[in-house]
């Protein structure tokens, strides 16, 4: 170049030549290469829009197309910009087959991985030291608030939301070492350590301990709390488990039926349409949710003309250890010693998820002297005529289907304990399937009043919260 230039200082080229000599060396060789053009768009010198030019006439020849200005440029259209993203991913990739995750070509489940695949990588490899969890509290660490805790931890460190407080009135001393040693669950697998009178953790991870029997004053608001589990069985109205909300918290979910207008929804059956308008809503009772999902495969495939339900339910803290006062008499009587008839709303709470089996259901519950797990006997008359075998074989799509996770259908010879931290919601006892005529069908059906209806608790809470706030 310095030969070309005729005895030129320097050579702009060489690492002697100031970067001013360099860049106007450049700039001069490639206005000569482009024959007499304007100052080069590769010098500093020149516009942006020259410089922007150059770049897109160097892609256009580089893509050997004389169509629409390049798809890089901001020029072209947005098709033909995301069609040219699209294919360079799909370079990226080395995919030569289907159209790349991010065009609408795409499938539903090619999207959805891809869009995992890229929220995982966002949040760092294995997703748990990355990425926001949802951020939830516990008001009432009784039975299922302990429960919900577990059932989260059963989950892996990957699970999208964290426990960061609970409101229990016994403290931080009586909250580990309940959470830690159950009669029922075993010995917690996790290690608690307190920290100090208002702190301890949980596998590393901080849990805050309050207590306060008023929700208003509970410090939801300073500590980012998204959602509140409601398990005290005392908030159960809106203006009850609305004081979350005026606390802080932006949703409520109540573990136990609601009152008033509050919504309810049952994982399998009606959750799919909630809309996210819903600031407080009901997860209705362990039973509820122990029958609706295979009501609703009876109804949906034969029809129901009407039915009684009997719940044999394990003896609860709501009763008497030994005879003493309650509002039921027969519920003051010692729980361990005696099969108590008791009244349940469940039955007719089907129809509060499930409307076409309103005004059809009803039935009793009797408390037996077991901790946990109970079992529901359905006896309805359908519209359609049908066998043990045909309502078993649809207990089994079902399982298989849409209501994997949520029902199980047993064929082994089980009791009770056999169901004991069972993750479903039901299982039915295929054994126990009876037909009377073509129209008359008992279906029997075990479920963990505990650990079962903790797990829908859990998996409700991360549908509402994939609602958004």
């Amino acid at each position: 170049i310095a030969n070309a230039k005729v005895g030129a200082s320097p050579a702009a080229s060489s690492s002697e030549a100031s970067l001013e000599a360099r860049v106007a060396d450049r700039a001069a060789w490639i206005a000569n290469a482009k024959v007499g053009a304007s100052p080069a768009a590769s010098s500093s010198e020149a516009s942006l829009e020259a410089r922007v030019a150059e770049r897109t006439a160097w892609i256009a020849n580089h893509k050997t197309t004389e169509s629409e200005p390049a798809a890089f440029t901001s020029e072209a259209s947005l098709g033909a910009r995301v069609a040219d993203r699209a294919a360079w991913i799909s370079k990226f990739n080395g995919a030569k087959s289907s159209p790349a995750p991010f065009t609408s070509e795409a499938s539903l489940a090619d999207r959805l991985k891809d869009r995992s695949a890229w929220v995982q990588s966002f949040r760092g490899e294995g997703g748990a030291s990355g990425g926001k969890k949802l951020r939830v509290a516990i008001n009432g660490f009784g039975r299922i608030g302990r429960n919900f805790v577990r059932c989260l931890e059963s989950r892996g460190p990957d699970a999208p939301m964290e426990i960061v407080a609970l409101n229990d009135s016994g403290g931080v001393k009586q909250a580990t070492h309940l959470l830690k040693y159950d009669s029922i669950l075993g010995t917690f697998d996790a290690e608690i350590r307190t920290v100090d009178d208002t702190t301890f953790t949980l596998n590393g991870r901080p849990i805050k301990v309050v207590s306060s029997r008023n929700p208003l004053d509970l410090p939801w608001k300073e500590m980012g709390v998204d959602i509140v589990i409601e398990s005290t069985g005392v908030f159960i109205d809106e203006e009850g488990a609305g004081k979350h909300l005026t606390a802080g918290a932006k949703k409520v979910v109540i573990t136990a039926p609601g009152k008033g207008s509050i919504p309810t929804y049952v994982m399998g059956v009606n959750a799919h349409e909630m809309t996210g308008e819903e600031n407080i809503i009901s997860n209705a009772s362990c039973t509820t949710n122990g029958m609706a999902c295979f009501v609703k495969v009876l109804e949906e495939k034969f029809g129901i003309v009407k039915g009684m339900m009997t719940t044999t339910h394990s003896y609860t803290g709501d009763q008497r250890l030994l005879d003493n006062s309650h509002r039921d008499a027969r519920r003051a009587r010692a729980a361990a010693l005696n099969i108590v008839p008791t009244s349940t709303g469940a039955a007719k709470a089907v129809a509060l998820v499930l409307p076409s089996v309103k005004g059809k259901l009803n039935g009793i519950a009797l408390r037996v002297p077991t901790p946990n797990v109970s079992v529901v006997d359905l006896v309805v008359q359908t519209e359609k005529k049908t066998t043990a075998e045909e309502v078993n074989a649809a207990f089994r799509e079902a399982a298989a289907g849409e209501l994997k996770g949520i029902l199980a259908v047993a064929d082994e010879p089980l009791v009770s304990s056999d169901f004991k931290g069972t993750n479903v919601s039901s299982t039915v006892d295929a054994a126990l399937t009876m037909c009377m005529g073509d129209d008359y069908v008992k279906v029997v059906a075990w479920y963990d009043n505990e650990w079962g209806y903790t797990q829908r608790v859990v998996d409700l809470t991360l549908s509402m919260a994939e609602k958004g706030f």
